[in-house]
C-alpha cells in the first residue's frame, strides 16, 4: 500500500506519488522532486489551484514552520513549468 499524504492547498489525501513534496530553503520555498532534500516538509498537488490556495492560507509558512511570509516564487515558476510540459 502506497503512503498517502495531505495536500497542504485542498486539504485533501493522496498518494504520495501525486503530490509535489516542498521544502523552505532559507526564506525560500523549493519543490523537492525527488523527495530526498533534508528538513521539514510539506506536500502539495501540482496545480496553481492548490498552490493558489495554500499561499491564500498561508500554509506554507504554517506547514514548514517558517517566520514571516516565504518566499513562494520559486515554487510558482516551477509549477508553471510543470503545466506547461
Amino acid at each position: 500500500m502506497e503512503p498517502v499524504r495531505t495536500c497542504i492547498g485542498c486539504r485533501l489525501c493522496a498518494p504520495r506519488s501525486s503530490l509535489l513534496r516542498v521544502v523552505a530553503r532559507d526564506s525560500h520555498v523549493e519543490a523537492d522532486e525527488t523527495a530526498t532534500l533534508p528538513g521539514r516538509g510539506a506536500w502539495l498537488h501540482p496545480t496553481p489551484s492548490c498552490f493558489q490556495n495554500a499561499v491564500r492560507r498561508r500554509a506554507f509558512g504554517r506547514a514548514l514552520r517558517m517566520t514571516g511570509q516565504p518566499d513562494t516564487t520559486q515554487l510558482e515558476n516551477r509549477l508553471n513549468w510543470l503545466m506547461d510540459n
